[in-house]
């Protein structure tokens, strides 16, 4: 069994910044890629960042220059530096993960959420 725990969301003010953690656990073989994706109420889930187990990064249009993906393989964990915050950035940030287990072979996995509001 696989699990990804969130950590770190919370409220901030307005230009501030967070930092968002998930850690994988469990029979995890290797981990492929590693991302997070945001949901704001009445509106589809959409990517925020991803890196690959190499360190190669990808963005949303809407955060590159104020967020940073990074990722630590020997603790199966990935970051998210949030900085200048908007209230626009207000969603439930979901980490996701694909990777490989030694029962159930390779897919998707996903963390609970943690909620991140951006308001003054």
């Amino acid at each position: 069994q696989v699990q990804l725990v969130e950590s770190g969301g919370g409220l901030v003010q307005p230009g501030g910044s967070l930092r968002l953690s998930c850690a994988a656990s469990g029979s995890i073989f290797s981990i492929y890629d590693m991302g997070w994706y945001r949901q704001a109420p009445g509106k589809q889930r959409e990517l925020v960042a991803a890196v690959t187990r190499g360190g190669s990064t990808n963005y949303a249009d809407s955060v590159k220059g104020r967020f940073t993906i990074s990722r630590d393989n020997a603790k199966n964990t990935v970051y998210l530096q949030m900085n200048s915050l908007k209230p626009e950035d207000t969603a439930v940030y979901y980490c996701n993960a694909d990777l490989l287990t030694y029962y159930s072979g390779r897919k998707d996995y996903w963390g609970q959420g943690t909620q991140v509001t951006v308001s003054s």
